[in-house]
């Protein structure tokens, strides 16, 4: 990606130019604006969090169908502790 790079006409590179270590950078970025924009931001400033945020989570689930899941992550896990 480059600084000359268009944006979506919603906001943001679309998540398919970016690479795959940029895509992590964005996904990580809005996760830690989240709770930020959750209790000071406008509801539009919402809205578009989620947006981008189900976009960008989106390219990363069509890019890794087959993602390692943590056993501990699963309802059998959390019984298990």
């Amino acid at each position: 990606m480059t600084t000359s790079e268009p944006e979506s006409a919603a906001g943001g590179v679309p998540p398919e130019r970016l690479d795959d270590e940029e895509l992590l950078r964005e996904i990580a970025s809005l996760a830690r604006t989240r709770s930020d924009t959750l209790r000071h931001g406008s509801d539009s400033a919402l809205a578009e969090h989620d947006r981008r945020t189900a976009e960008l989570e989106s390219e990363y689930l069509r890019r890794r169908p087959d993602r390692e899941i943590d056993p501990q992550r699963l309802r059998e896990g959390a019984r298990e502790r």
